[in-house]
């Protein structure tokens, strides 16, 4: 497993995820619904790994986002800035080179990726903006972006319910499940305070990616942002 300088992430956001990676996977299944699993088959169809391409699957957690590349026959780069996800996810899928870096500083050379994705980490990197123009950055002339990431939903009534249960009802919730159930209340306030989708596709279009658009994914609760370098 690979290590790269990790001093620009907050410790206490590192130690965060550290804490949760035993059952992080189990605890997203609960907590969503079982629809993770659909957004990460929405990725895989979104990025569209060809054989032998290299793709970054950054903010990687234990590498589930990322075997499917994998299967697909890409050349996947799992990367997080959390040890602790990175273990756990190397004892369970040793065939991927699990790396860890910093979302604002990747260990990884200029126009080295055909594609990069990030998906539900993007809110994590310390400065979203910096992150967006580093995987610009490891991205070659053409390659593609593909961002998953909680939004906000389209339909009004059903964002009231929605910020009702991020608030009170997930954090209750991942008490049963999760290894670190404090984590989760970060989590609602993260979701809460991350911008709709064309705050993002402006955040994206400042970081110098070409022709931003999203598909929003169960009704607005996630949307999936492309563009291309």
């Amino acid at each position: 497993m690979a290590r790269a300088d990790l001093d620009k992430q907050p410790t206490d956001v590192r130690r965060m995820f550290d804490a949760v990676a035993r059952r992080y996977d189990v605890t997203n299944d609960v907590l969503s619904l079982g629809q993770d699993r659909r957004w990460r088959r929405d990725v895989i169809e979104a990025v569209d790994p060809q054989y032998g391409e290299r793709v970054l699957d950054l903010a990687a957690g234990t590498g589930t986002s990322s075997q499917p590349f994998h299967d697909r026959g890409a050349r996947v780069v799992p990367c997080d800035f959390s040890l602790g996800m990175l273990g756990v996810g190397k004892q369970a899928l040793p065939h991927l080179p699990f790396t860890a870096g910093d979302g604002t500083r990747l260990p990884f050379a200029d126009a080295t990726f055909d594609a990069v994705t990030i998906s539900f980490g993007l809110r994590n990197i310390v400065d979203p903006l910096a992150g967006l123009r580093e995987l610009r950055r490891v991205t070659r002339p053409g390659g593609r972006l593909v961002v998953c990431e909680f939004s906000h939903p389209t339909w009004a009534p059903f964002r009231l319910v929605y910020l009702e249960y991020l608030m009170k009802a997930l954090p209750s919730i991942a008490r049963a499940v999760s290894s670190a159930p404090d984590a989760y209340v970060y989590l609602a306030e993260s979701i809460r305070a991350w911008p709709d989708q064309q705050g993002l596709a402006d955040l994206v279009a400042e970081a110098g990616w070409q022709r931003p658009e999203w598909r929003n994914l169960s009704g607005g609760i996630v949307a999936l942002h492309r563009a291309t370098a």
